[in-house]
């Protein structure tokens, strides 16, 4: 019944700012309707889970968490070091892949994967 996700949208209180940080640092071009369409590519993956409230993996008082999966994560982190974003945690390696967290200028935790 599901073909993908329809979209992210969340609330936000300087919309300028957010949009601005979000085209600059993960290079995401955002249009005049406040948004953008990212379309799959071949061996990109949307992952759908849920956490328990109590869960570590982000912090328990953000509901939401945005994955962006990316081509190559090491010449993301140099990308991210170039234009001052620091990460929030260091690289993880696991069995899903490659993992790296920034925050936004709202403090929301950002995860990066490479699979």
């Amino acid at each position: 019944m599901i073909k993908g996700f329809g979209g992210i949208f969340w609330r936000t209180k300087n919309l300028d700012v957010v949009k601005k940080w979000y085209s600059e640092v993960l290079k995401i071009e955002i249009d005049n309707w406040n948004g953008t369409i990212i379309k799959p590519q071949p061996e990109n993956e949307t992952i759908f889970s849920f956490f328990a409230d109590d869960d570590s993996y982000f912090p328990t008082e953000q509901q939401v968490m945005l994955n962006f999966q990316v081509y190559n994560l090491d010449e993301t982190i140099k990308h991210l070091g170039q234009v001052g974003v620091p990460l929030a945690k260091e690289k993880e390696i696991s069995e899903f892949g490659k993992f790296i967290w920034i925050e936004d200028p709202e403090g929301r935790l950002v995860e990066l994967w490479e699979k």
